[in-house]
């Protein structure tokens, strides 16, 4: 990994935030909150505000996360999800005319899967997926130690995989809760820590619906590492044991063996993951 400095930028859905990175290491993060209704333009000044913050003659490249379908070659994002005015903005070629620097964007589930690569639990593995686990199912893939998006980003996006009379997001995110029973995911969550049963048991129904998700993870890719991010991965202790209960049912039962399915501890991974876009395209 180079040890040039990077600025790595996360789109989020209220702020974004950014840092250099360099030699394994964070600056101090600079925080913006996004103009989200705002038009294209707005937004972009959000975004310039960030980066005129960390940039300088020796950044060698900026990267950034957009959660969003993005043509990774041409660097052109699509009908980013809480920012209805950007359904198809050219952010490569409009930051690299104003920086005059190599510009990487992708999305946010893959810059996650990519921070885990270089900076956390996924060091060293040379096969590994990133599940981001909140409100949605999202996915990253690295194959062969490099991230494979596919051809139109869309590798890895195993929640939109048909499930039962839906999807697999559709049960397998923090949505269950709201889908399934019309009650709200944070309360549920604050119930179980309290041991009240019935919350309990709706983290075990939901376990069951994960355990499906990564069967179909290692049917399709047989990674040798799994890491569960994204807030409902938090809640691992709740449901962890019907989705290994799940997992176990898998035909192939020397993969439900060895497979290693960890909880992601890395802070600021969506800054690391776009800041390492540079690195994977060394």
């Amino acid at each position: 990994m180079s040890n040039e400095k990077v600025i790595g930028i996360d789109l989020g859905a209220t702020n974004i935030r950014g840092a250099v990175v360099s030699d394994n290491k964070l600056s101090e993060i600079v925080s913006q909150r996004i103009h989200s209704d705002g038009s294209v333009e707005d937004v972009l000044t959000d975004i310039h505000q960030v980066i005129d913050n960390l940039n300088g003659s020796d950044i060698a490249a900026i990267g950034i996360g957009v959660p969003s379908v993005v043509d990774v070659k041409e660097g052109i994002v699509y009908d980013v999800q809480y920012i209805p005015s950007w359904k198809e903005v050219p952010l490569k070629q409009l930051l690299e005319a104003k920086y005059k620097k190599p510009v990487f964007v992708n999305n946010d589930a893959n810059c996650f899967v990519l921070g885990e690569y270089y900076f956390g639990k996924g060091r060293g593995a040379g096969s590994l997926i990133g599940l981001t686990i909140g409100t949605g199912l999202g996915g990253g893939v690295i194959v062969n130690n490099k991230l494979f998006p596919g051809r139109n980003c869309g590798a890895g996006e195993f929640g939109l995989l048909p499930y039962k009379d839906s999807i697999l997001e559709y049960y397998a995110s923090g949505s269950f809760f709201k889908n399934c029973y019309g009650v709200d995911g944070v309360h549920v969550y604050a119930a179980a820590q309290k041991d009240e049963p019935h919350a309990k048991e709706l983290y075990l129904e939901l376990g069951v619906h994960l355990g499906q998700a990564i069967k179909a993870v290692l049917y399709t890719y047989d990674p040798e590492l799994i890491l569960l991010g994204g807030s409902v991965s938090e809640a691992y202790d709740l449901f962890q044991t019907t989705m290994w209960r799940e997992i176990k049912t898998l035909a192939y039962g020397k993969t439900a063996e060895r497979i290693r399915i960890e909880v992601s501890e890395l802070k600021n991974s969506g800054i690391l993951g776009a800041a390492a876009l540079y690195y994977d395209a060394l």
